[in-house]
Parts: structure tokens; C-alpha cells; sequence
């Protein structure tokens, strides 16, 4: 699921930049830029990437085990609750040696986010069919945050942007256990103190 809605993202984002620019080529990719070796990726040069750089529960949703449906009649399954996942995405523009490119592709992509902050089925119809709405959030870096994430990243600074990509939730569709269902009612045996005086 995580794949499949950065490549819906890192698409409509391609798209709009090729309608606008008229670009004979992709000019978005997801990709790492820096192999594990320290080499830069390949295949990312005079492009906007597109890289996870985090990934965290969503605070604010509160989970419970949750009941499945049951076609079959033969008792209640109950499952691990849905997972609501923020996704950290860093949109960095690596045009070595053309400075004011990065800024102009950099520019265009902060443009259509903002223009489309909110993915749903219906505006995107390549939206993974498990997701209601994607929503991005730009979030905000102190230069120190930035330079540790950076420095992690193993790479020199690009101008770059982060998003934060809201509620995609993860469902196990893991049963944990199959509750029986009723089939007669539960009588119980008259008790001493039932009988009165």
C-alpha cells in the first residue's frame, strides 16, 4: 500500500509537470539518493525525488479490535485494529550544477501540492482501492532538525520540501480469534434466593 500510493503521487505530480513544462521525459522519480555503498543513486539526475524519510503511527487515532464480517454464519472473527500510518516524504530536486532548475522544479512541485493537498478515489481514479483520501501537510524544519536529517541521509543539502502524508491506514486482516455464534438462549437454574419466602 505504501508503494502503490507514492507511485500514484510521484505519477500525478509527474503529470502535472510534464502538461506544464511540456517535458519529453519523467522528471519525478522514487528513489534514494544515496546507495548504502555512498554512491549517488542512479538515474536521478535532473529530476525531483521522492524518498521516504520516516514513518509513524498516527497519534491522534485511537485503535480497538475491531469485528470482521462473517459470510459464513459460523461465528463473529474479530481482527487486529486498522493502523493509521503518517508517511514523512522528502521531494528533493538533484539538477547537479543548475541551481536555478532545481528551484524552478521545486517551485512547481510545492505549486501542485498546494494546489492538491487531498487525493481521494474520485478526483484520482489510480488511487490504491484500500484508501479513502490521501492528504499531504508540509512540515516545518528547524536548521538543525534539517541538518541531522541530512546528515543522515548521507547526502548534501538539496533545495527540497517535506510532506507529510496523512492516514494511510495498514490492515493486517489478521483474525485473532473466531467468537461463536448463539444458538439457543442461555437459561439459567432458579437459585435458593430466586424462591422467595
Amino acid at each position: 500500500m505504501i508503494d502503490s500510493t507514492l507511485h500514484h503521487i510521484s505519477s500525478r505530480l509527474n503529470e502535472h509537470l510534464r502538461l506544464r513544462g511540456e517535458l519529453a521525459e519523467d522528471a519525478v522519480t522514487l528513489s534514494n539518493l544515496v546507495e548504502l555503498d555512498g554512491a549517488v543513486a542512479p538515474h536521478i539526475e535532473n529530476r525531483l525525488v521522492l524518498f521516504i524519510v520516516n514513518l509513524a503511527r498516527e497519534e491522534s487515532f485511537s485503535p480497538q479490535h475491531r469485528r470482521m464480517g462473517s459470510p459464513s454464519g459460523e461465528g463473529q472473527p474479530t481482527g487486529y485494529p486498522e493502523l493509521q500510518l503518517n508517511l514523512h516524504l522528502m521531494v528533493a530536486a538533484h539538477f547537479p550544477g543548475n541551481y536555478r532548475e532545481a528551484l524552478k522544479f521545486i517551485s512547481a512541485a510545492i505549486s501542485f501540492f498546494q494546489g492538491n493537498p487531498v487525493f481521494t478515489r474520485a478526483g484520482s481514479p489510480g488511487l490504491d482501492p484500500s484508501l479513502d483520501k490521501v492528504v499531504l501537510e508540509i512540515q516545518n524544519l528547524n536548521v538543525q532538525d534539517l541538518s541531522n536529517l541530512w546528515g543522515i541521509l548521507g547526502g548534501k543539502y538539496l533545495p527540497s520540501i517535506l510532506y507529510r502524508v496523512r492516514m494511510i491506514p495498514v490492515d493486517s486482516r489478521a483474525i485473532t480469534r473466531i467468537t461463536p455464534p448463539i444458538r439457543e438462549p442461555i437459561t439459567r437454574e432458579p437459585m435458593a434466593e430466586d424462591a422467595g419466602p
